[in-house]
């Protein structure tokens, strides 16, 4: 294999720091992508998504389905990452069913491996998000990182762990998803393969 075209692991994790932007960019278009496909497949069309043109209330999308509206913050983690904590602006405990996913991927594929589910049944507001005020990550010339007083630190074992997207519709939308769904999606897959 040509040595410039040979994978590099260090650069590879070196980019996922260097382009963190994009590389959000892509995973949450990859979730839209996936939610949007399974919510076709149980013939849900009734489905709007919507994003702030800024970013100051703590929510990334505005999901409504069959008169359900869930203002979501996303957040993102790499698989097997020591990461137990995000922060969580409490101004989403002010919109109509406020909830956070916080998906985990693999860093080598791109891929969304699982969900992490902090919210309440539709129609329901955010859970408390507790006292524990949030720092910034970098710190001042002293190394002092100052509070960051509109952000919570909720821990990973407050959120419930969701392994499919299905899963995942069913705690932002309620019901129950269409099992034949899943078997079609199976044996497209496998038509592909």
């Amino acid at each position: 294999m040509n040595e410039e075209l040979r994978p590099n692991p260090t650069a590879r994790f070196e980019s996922h720091m260097r382009d963190s932007s994009l590389r959000e960019k892509a995973l949450e278009c990859l979730f839209l992508g996936d939610l949007l496909r399974r919510l076709w497949c149980q013939g849900i069309t009734d489905v709007e998504v919507l994003k702030p043109g800024v970013d100051r209330d703590g929510y990334d999308l505005v999901l409504e389905s069959n008169g359900v509206v869930r203002h979501v913050q996303l957040k993102s983690r790499f698989r097997g990452s020591r990461v137990a904590q995000v922060d969580v602006h409490i101004k989403l405990l002010t919109k109509p069913g406020g909830c956070v996913i916080w998906y985990e991927f693999d860093p080598d594929q791109m891929v969304i491996d699982k969900y992490y589910w902090f919210g309440d049944d539709a129609g329901r507001p955010l859970p408390a998000l507790g006292d524990r005020i949030s720092r910034h990550s970098r710190g001042n010339q002293s190394g002092y990182k100052s509070e960051r007083p509109h952000q919570r630190v909720v821990t990973k074992g407050r959120f419930k762990v969701l392994q499919t997207m299905d899963e995942l519709i069913t705690a932002l939308f309620g019901g129950r998803p269409n099992p034949s769904c899943s078997l079609m999606t199976a044996a497209l897959l496998a038509d592909l393969a």
